[in-house]
């Protein structure tokens, strides 16, 4: 399928070019010469701005048009009752207060709630109590949050618990008057992991841009096939090599990657060839592409997330931490800061804790001897992904500090 989001890559402004003296290739690895060197990449909020606020809600809808990223992503799914709301997981627990109001369905698929009971929890608080009253949105309300400048990912989410979504999003499309300008400015795209979900999606729609999604990208013969009904495709930036991005681009798809949530994980992404970057953070990366400061006034830095130490991950004394370094000329009292992760799991840090510059401060998840070097949590379970996770530093006064990825 021809792409207009090729398009959008060469016709983006030059205010908004990469700083590419920022970026810097790995040296074993060959620079892909299929995207041009001058134009900017896609930036893409996930889940709204996944970072900075509640998750699929209309305040990190506002944090990403805030960026000025190009679009921001959102997750579609249908109510027991038919209705499309926006939400990322198979169950309310993680990001609602669902224990609450509806005690003995927590674990229950969140498509077994009607729209009406969707209404009745709190999508926020579980961020942060100032999101206290977030609501769960309708797909509509993502369409009020965009502009001409700032378009709108539809991911959709679990299509086999939601029979007839396809269908009801490319209506949707079509007939509601904001949706209607969003796509007339090439400001909509649909994605999705089902294959045989977006198959049907692009026989619905073709005209809307698609993108198939997928864990690890695939050999030259599935991509091959993939440009049957997808303009682009979407995968995980860990496990991304210099040889899938020629398989990519030889196969005539654009490129995107996710969840990319640290400056130097964008550079190391953008140093490979990629064309689009999803990320929890769009208002810190978006500085990050213009050369600006990506965090203004910050002392304290996340310097390492030792995520798999050898023997258990919160065994007494030796378990899973977050080293912190004062990188600034002048003590910091960096009591009650929080370490944030990309699912929402906290650390904090005790009372006490003022950081000379250049002292480091592990911050434990399991239990310990707390002492000048290290604050232990005293948690029971491992609060890191093995696999790689990115963390985020806050103050006590809500100020982003850091993010870092491993």
């Amino acid at each position: 399928m021809a792409s207009r989001i090729a398009r959008t890559l060469t016709g983006m402004s030059a205010t908004t070019a990469v700083g590419l003296s920022l970026i810097v290739a790995p040296a074993a690895v060959a620079q892909p010469e299929t995207r041009a060197q001058d134009s900017a990449p896609i930036l893409i909020g996930h889940r709204g701005a996944a970072g900075t606020a509640p998750e699929n809600t209309v305040a990190a809808f506002e944090d990403g048009r805030t960026s000025g990223a190009d679009f921001f992503e959102i997750d579609v799914q249908l109510s027991a009752d038919g209705v499309p709301f926006l939400f990322h997981d198979d169950t309310p627990a993680r990001t609602t207060n669902v224990e609450e109001v509806f005690p003995e369905r927590a674990d229950n698929p969140i498509t077994s709630f009607t729209w009406n009971e969707l209404q009745q929890l709190d999508a926020g608080s579980y961020f942060d109590e100032r999101y206290q009253g977030e609501r769960i949105p309708h797909l509509d309300d993502a369409a009020k949050v965009a502009t001409a400048n700032t378009g709108v990912y539809i991911e959709i989410k679990s299509p086999v618990n939601s029979p007839g979504v396809e269908q009801l999003v490319a209506d949707e499309l079509r007939t509601n008057a904001k949706w209607q300008q969003l796509v007339a400015g090439d400001k909509i795209q649909v994605l999705g992991f089902d294959e045989a979900s977006n198959r049907k999606f692009a026989q619905l729609a073709p005209e809307i841009e698609l993108q198939q999604l997928s864990g690890v990208v695939p050999g030259p013969a599935v991509l091959e096939s993939w440009t049957e009904f997808a303009d682009s495709v979407g995968t995980n930036y860990r496990v991304l090599s210099a040889q899938n991005v020629a398989d990519v681009k030889a196969a005539g798809l654009v490129l995107g990657v996710y969840t990319v949530n640290s400056p130097e994980a964008v550079q190391v992404s953008l140093a490979l060839g990629v064309d689009a970057i999803t990320t929890d953070f769009p208002i810190q990366n978006a500085r990050l592409l213009r050369d600006t400061p990506v965090f203004p006034g910050s002392g304290v830095e996340i310097t390492d997330s030792v995520n798999n130490p050898v023997g258990d991950d919160v065994q007494p004394e030796n378990g899973e931490y977050v080293l912190l370094r004062n990188t600034s000329n002048g003590s910091i009292d960096v009591s009650g800061y929080l370490i944030r992760d990309a699912a929402n799991n906290t650390l904090t840090v005790g009372n006490g804790y003022v950081l000379a510059p250049g002292a480091e401060l592990r911050v434990h998840t399991g239990p310990g001897t707390d002492s000048a070097g290290s604050y232990y949590n005293g948690l029971t379970a491992s609060v890191l992904n093995n696999g790689g996770d990115s963390v985020a530093l806050w103050t006590p006064q809500d100020k982003l500090q850091d993010v870092f990825a491993n």
